[in-house]
């Protein structure tokens, strides 16, 4: 689309240019991933509590040197998401798996400085071997305070069933002695209501280890930089467990640092008709936004609203082969033109993490815009090599 045809109206509410460099791609607002970080600097100032990173949520690595201004270090998942965060950010590497492998733990005791273990069993199987490598890791329990915030079965830690933390009965008779932290991890994308109610439970279940231990992990879910989060709430609750107890606490949100400061910018390459036209995008549901069809969600678009709101509905479908590869029916002021582009909001926590090479379709390039310069800088292009690495 040359620059006469560009349509305002579908990328109104950004600063940067969605024409700047070839799509589909990323990029994340630098401003905004600041203003986040701010908002969590001043909770850690306000409290003592420290904020990690967690990396399942949001690992582009490029901007670690902006993050780590702020934030203390990262929480991982996995063995090379700890390496990522030793190598790429510092600080402080934490890391939690539902079960390790003798493998896991003598690359983790030269990479993190707190293992979290999901059950007793594993921590006794692992605790020695993890010391040997001549570092000293502080060893932690997940627990499970079996108490319900997530209305998504597929997103709550604490659904009947759940593999994920070691509920109390469990612990009876069980000597805790030489554990260093205890961790909890109920919420997903909850205001401090939800964890002032989930402390209580883990404190009315497990609080009889708490005096034992050095520090308590609040986990994630925590969305401090959404605008309506009640951050003096979460400040109260921190401070209150502080006082209380006389222990470090550490939160480790993933979504609430890159929480409204992505987006991913796709073209229209063709139409097809139908009861309802569909715009054939260079960028997937599936394979660049998986959520979409995973939690489901409806992804906003920059000038664009619900179906039938303005003159103009179209369906959004992605570029795969997959039937289902849709994004969702929106409606606009003006009619689509074929080299239109199309900014999707809010697309950088689990959404990199998670995107595939599905079909071989090319995977968006990652960018950044810094609001300073107003340069929109591709700092990762994806090719056939990543595609064809992939596989054997």
């Amino acid at each position: 689309m040359t620059e006469s045809r560009k349509k305002p109206a579908l990328s109104r509410g950004v600063s940067f240019d969605p024409y700047a460099i070839e799509t589909p791609y990323y990029v994340i607002d630098l401003g905004l991933l600041r203003r986040n970080l701010s908002v969590m600097r001043r909770v850690q100032e306000q409290t003592g509590a420290k904020i990690l990173l967690a990396l399942k949520g949001f690992a582009m690595w490029s901007v670690f040197p902006v993050i780590r201004e702020y934030l203390v270090g990262v929480t991982s998942s996995s063995v090379h998401e700890a390496r990522l965060g030793r190598e790429e950010m510092g600080g402080e590497v934490h890391a939690y798996a539902p079960a390790y492998t003798e493998r896991d733990i003598l690359e983790l005791r030269d990479l993190a400085d707190h293992v979290v273990f999901n059950s007793v069993a594993q921590w006794h199987k692992y605790a020695e071997l993890l010391q040997a490598g001549g570092r000293k890791i502080d060893c932690g329990l997940r627990v499970n305070p079996e108490h319900r915030e997530v209305e998504i079965e597929l997103y709550d830690p604490c659904a009947p069933g759940s593999r994920l933390g070691v509920k109390r009965k469990s612990l009876d008779g069980v000597s805790l002695a030489g554990l260093a932290g205890l961790h909890f991890h109920n919420l997903c994308q909850k205001n401090s209501d939800a964890l002032e109610r989930t402390v209580a439970a883990f404190e009315a279940k497990f609080g009889e280890f708490i005096p034992a231990v050095q520090w308590v992990n609040f986990g994630g879910g925590h969305h401090i930089s959404r605008a309506d989060y009640d951050v003096e709430r979460l400040i109260r609750v921190v401070q209150t467990f502080s006082d209380k107890w006389g222990k470090q606490v550490y939160l480790e949100p993933g979504e609430a640092s890159a929480l409204d400061t992505g987006f991913l910018v796709a073209e229209i390459l063709d139409f097809v008709d139908g009861p309802l036209t569909t715009a054939i995008l260079d960028t997937s549901a599936t394979a660049h936004m998986p959520d979409v069809l995973e939690m489901p969600y409806r992804p906003e678009i920059l000038g664009g609203d619900e179906p039938g709101k303005k003159a103009h509905t179209y369906r959004l479908g992605g570029l795969t082969c997959l039937a289902g590869d849709v994004i969702g029916d929106y409606s606009f002021d003006e009619p689509l033109e074929i080299g239109d582009r199309l900014v999707f909001t809010d697309m950088a926590h689990y959404t990199m993490v998670k995107t595939t090479t599905f079909n071989g379709v090319r995977h968006p390039s990652i960018a950044t815009f810094e609001p300073e310069t107003g340069v929109v800088r591709e700092v990762r292009r994806f090719g056939y090599e990543d595609y064809k690495n992939r596989l054997s």
